[in-house]
């Protein structure tokens, strides 16, 4: 065989080798795919080409195997299984490698990690960090990228394996990521710091104590939508743990620029801004006053005037953090007309758990003084609480939450008008505290005393069936020494029957 024929045959299975790569990461780009594929035994003809000669071909084999474990837990399973991991770890740590073959490995280090803890840690155990914190240090943006991508799905899944990545010394070089000019590598490396930060107070002050605030606050106003979903992110997930570090957020001058983007075309943008300003609110009230003072209320108050579902989640809480802290900030939760619009968020919303945050934000309002509780009271609040606790379809924790913003309102209302309607609905332990308001304002106001008994409030009372010696038949004696004995005596069940029975008796003289 000449050297010519013997050149054509290498060419030929080079060819090959090629073509079969190449329709194997074509065909693993389709779900439909990826069992057949898996069946055939795939992964182990595609191991021996990530040494193979050519470069295409290597990082086409990866790229095919990523696509593969991308697509379920348990191909990315038999990548672990096929001892595939150590040679992509190899060859990422290797500064001979081609960029584009670094990238697919990092690829699959990514689509292995992202499906569990265990996978993640098993990426771990293999070296990869250390070869990922090599990539991350590269010249090329997109192995940077590929490599910050990869970190993020190890570091999100649980505080032990974020402090790993925290270990391999990833956090500076993520922020030195977010200084780059390449908006996706921003972007990636963003979603990376909010992962670690996002498992408890030391992995946040850990990415605190690289700088990361400050760098993070410049890119708020960024037009790329992306980019600044992932900046608030990171900045929500560092905040939330502790008062020192959501001072620090505060400290970085984002507000009241930040407010803006809670009018952002992008869902993402504003449910993550309000997610961050919830945050804040949440842990003292000078941190809340101070979102009080640059607009904050009010502008969260409009986004949930804009927002459906979900997205409207972290804007209710937000509201009820700042109410719950004091009667002042409860009040300008109140002036800024934050009470109508929550009752429609009650009114509008299908979903279990925002109806009970909702509920929760009622009481945080209204818990303070007659005053809060009346402008609950007249947004005509009781009755919608009062059917959701009563409702068999609502979740226990929607009817806790009812429950328990109904009570604690109505302790503090004076608001008769809108008490009376409940003396028909409520069962006997809403009833109580219902029955307690009128024994403490009819003593001191005639003219509630006429209206109650021309609105047919006495004689409803009359007809409750209170245990003897129950504080709710304390609460009865106390209205009913309100009124003269002969019309406690005209409204009581049956007065009309011994009325009666007197005629029956009473012979004309």
């Amino acid at each position: 065989m000449s050297q010519r024929q013997i050149l054509q045959v290498f060419e030929q299975y080079q060819k090959a080798r090629t073509q079969f790569v190449q329709t194997v990461a074509d065909l693993a780009a389709r779900p439909q795919n990826t069992e057949t594929l898996q069946n055939a035994g795939v992964m182990s003809l595609l191991r021996p080409l990530l040494l193979d000669a050519v470069p295409t071909i290597q990082q086409t084999a990866a790229l095919a195997l990523g696509r593969l474990a991308n697509y379920n837990d348990d191909l990315a399973e038999a990548v672990v299984k096929g001892d595939i991991l150590p040679q992509l770890v190899y060859s990422l740590a290797e500064q001979n490698t081609q960029r584009f073959y670094k990238k697919a490995a990092a690829f699959v280090l990514r689509a292995v990690a992202k499906h569990s803890p265990e996978l993640a840690q098993a990426v771990v155990d293999c070296g990869a960090l250390d070869a990922l914190v090599i990539s991350l240090e590269e010249f090329d943006p997109g192995v940077k990228e590929a490599a910050a991508w990869a970190i993020s799905y190890i570091a999100r899944h649980n505080a032990q394996l974020s402090q790993a990545v925290v270990d391999a010394g990833v956090v500076p070089l993520l922020v030195l990521c977010i200084q780059e000019p390449e908006i996706a590598l921003k972007r990636v490396a963003a979603s990376a710091l909010s992962d670690i930060a996002k498992h408890s107070p030391e992995l946040a002050q850990t990415v605190v104590d690289t700088g990361a605030i400050a760098h993070l606050a410049q890119m708020i106003l960024n037009p790329d939508a992306k980019l600044k979903r992932q900046v608030f992110s990171a900045l929500s997930q560092i905040a939330k743990h502790s008062v020192d570090v959501a001072e620090m957020v505060v400290e970085a001058e984002i507000f009241p620029a930040a407010l803006v983007c809670l009018k952002d075309p992008d869902e993402y943008v504003r449910k993550n801004v309000a997610t961050l300003i919830r945050e804040i609110t949440k842990h003292t009230p000078e941190l809340s006053q101070i979102i009080v003072n640059v607009g904050g209320v009010a502008a969260v108050i409009d986004y949930l005037g804009d927002s459906k579902g979900n997205v409207r989640l972290p804007g209710i809480m937000m509201l009820g953090y700042v109410a719950t802290h004091s009667e002042n900030l409860a009040m300008a939760v109140i002036v800024s007309k934050g009470v109508p619009q929550l009752s429609i968020c009650l009114e509008e919303e299908q979903e279990d758990h925002i109806k009970a945050a909702t509920a929760w934000a009622f009481g945080q309002i209204g818990r303070h003084t007659p005053e809060h509780a009346k402008s609950v009271a007249v947004a005509n609040v009781f009755p919608k609480l009062l059917n959701l606790y009563l409702d068999t379809e609502s979740s226990e924790d929607l009817q806790a939450k009812a429950k328990k913003a109904l009570k604690s309102v109505l302790q503090k209302c004076t608001y008769l008008p809108a008490l009376e309607p409940l003396l028909y609905e409520a069962p006997s332990n809403i009833l109580k505290h219902v029955i307690c308001q009128f024994s403490k304002v009819l003593p001191h106001d005639s003219k509630a005393r006429r209206l109650f008994v021309t609105s047919g409030g006495l004689k409803k009372v009359q007809e409750i069936k209170a245990e003897p010696g129950s504080a709710i038949q304390e609460y009865i004696f106390a209205i009913n020494n309100c009124y003269p004995e002969e019309i406690v005596r005209y409204y009581s069940p049956g007065y009309s029957e011994t009325l009666l029975e007197r005629i029956d008796n009473y012979q004309p003289v």
